[in-house]
């Protein structure tokens, strides 16, 4: 059973080796083990593995008596005379801690998946201008203006800024003509859309390469001279402008509404690199009761190198300790220090996640029991803070970047915290149920008459949850779902 033994205080000025913990306590699991890699690289005193059993040492204890602890790692007028070698070395390969938690057996496969190689959305871009026949300077063009492109397809630069740039980079002497031509010849490229200077330009490019019919016709039509109309879903006036069936007027909207409005987003959702979730914890039910693991690849066995301790123990017996050896025993002790200061950190680390996700499992005991997003109460960070006796930032760096395995899916524990609203019967309510009461009206809303804040904020007080008109536009914000008049189709 972990020891519920931590001990952080609050002072104006963090020591460098406090900063450290937080950042180790921020991290995930898999920047956690690259962290541990690149300390492992750089320490050659700290030795051991993710996933093999070595051995660790016991204890040994520094004799400093710095304030900060280990402070003075670069400190050159360390007193090696002063060194109680007995103390960095040790007999018992016995390890004192074993903080490897069993939720990953020695059988479990290695489920990292292949990565195909895949080229950048630029370079794509490149190899299809191999296919147009350009003259060298149009080339040129048309390179620059590729490397211009945003990841989303956009040119936000103006045609003036361009030529300007060609000339000052690139040495090339150009003019406004002749880079809209080349401009429109990359604007043919694949995905169709890209290169576009505006969102209208994106949308009009993409219909003028479709086969033309009614539809696409109106729809380059509404585009090209009601756009903020359109924009506005000023639907009666867009009628009355083109002198158009609601049928016909609704068909054009569809075939806009199919349009991409990042046509380089889209490749690079394809071509991404997807970096799967590894849960830092799972919580399982066994028995009707609850269980927390804790991912066993955050609990790594480390320990001090053997020859290291050899080198020191070669020091105490030596008869003549040169100037040479002095300085060698002050750079192995510089070493051992950091390593063991790692190492407790980690443990912090470990106990530290382990201690926070317990709290959180067992305030929101009901929800992880059944399941139901009704039965998550409100629960905000310094109720946890308050339960276990740290400070808020650590539960915010624990709950923000860590996910939760559990019987209901994988879960962002920063998830679980929300504000407390009453209802009419004067009972603490997650704002959590709330918003997703507000998500269910809005879903089952009638499209062509969509309801504003004020009708959403009368229809949640029917349901018995009274909340002011500006609360609900702050939650519509919050579920990324548009104002009333944004929400209307035909």
């Amino acid at each position: 059973m972990l020891k519920h033994s931590l001990n952080f205080k609050l002072s104006q000025k963090l020591s460098p080796q406090q900063i450290q913990l937080m950042k180790l306590i921020q991290l995930p699991t898999q920047a956690f083990e690259q962290r541990l890699q690149e300390e492992m690289v750089e320490n050659p005193a700290l030795e051991g593995s993710l996933d093999d059993n070595n051995e660790s040492l016991d204890d040994y204890n520094d004799t400093s008596n710095d304030e900060d602890g280990y402070d003075d790692y670069d400190n050159d007028q360390i007193d090696t005379g002063d060194i109680n070698i007995d103390e960095y070395l040790s007999n018992d390969d016995t390890p004192d801690y074993k903080y490897q938690s069993n939720n990953y057996s020695d059988d479990d496969e290695d489920r990292t998946l292949p990565v195909a190689a895949q080229i950048s959305f630029h370079q794509d871009l490149i190899n299809q201008l191999n296919t147009f026949i350009l003259s060298e300077n149009d080339r040129e063009i048309a390179e620059f203006l590729v490397g211009s492109i945003e990841d989303s397809g956009y040119i936000r630069r103006t045609i003036q800024d361009i030529v300007d740039d060609m000339a000052f980079t690139q040495g090339v002497y150009t003019d406004e003509k002749s880079v809209e031509k080349v401009l429109h010849i990359v604007q043919q490229l694949e995905p169709s859309g890209v290169g576009a200077r505006d969102l209208q330009e994106c949308l009009l490019i993409q219909l003028k390469h479709k086969t033309p019919t009614e539809s696409v016709n109106l729809a380059i039509a509404i585009l090209d001279k009601q756009f903020d109309a359109f924009t506005k879903k000023h639907y009666d006036k867009l009628l009355q402008k083109f002198d158009c069936s609601k049928d016909q007027l609704k068909k054009a909207i569809e075939e806009i509404e199919k349009l991409n409005p990042k046509p380089g987003g889209s490749y690079d959702s394809n071509s991404r690199i997807v970096e799967h979730v590894v849960p830092d914890f799972t919580i399982r039910i066994v028995d009707g009761e609850l269980e927390l693991l804790l991912n066993g690849r955050n609990a790594p066995e480390l320990h001090v190198s053997k020859d290291y301790q050899e080198m020191l123990q070669t020091y105490k017996v030596s008869s003549d300790k040169s100037n040479s050896q002095k300085d060698a025993v002050q750079f192995i002790k510089q070493k051992l220090d950091s390593a063991k200061w790692f190492i407790d950190a980690i443990k912090q680390r470990q106990e530290t996640l382990f201690v926070t996700m317990n709290a959180i499992m067992y305030f929101q005991r009901e929800y992880f029991l059944e399941g139901e997003e009704s039965k998550l109460k409100p629960m905000i960070l310094k109720d946890i803070a308050d339960m276990i006796g740290l400070d808020i930032s650590t539960i915010s760096r624990v709950a923000n970047s860590k996910y939760v395995d559990t019987p209901y899916g994988t879960k962002l524990i920063k998830e679980f915290f929300s504000e407390a609203m009453k209802n009419d019967q004067g009972e603490d309510v997650s704002t959590i149920e709330i918003k997703n009461i507000l998500e269910r009206v809005i879903a089952d809303e009638d499209k062509s008459k969509p309801l504003p804040d004020e009708d959403l904020a009368a229809i949640l007080k029917e349901k018995g949850f009274p909340i002011a008109r500006r609360t609900i536009a702050k939650y519509r914000e919050q579920l990324d779902i548009p104002v009333a008049r944004l929400r209307k189709k035909m």
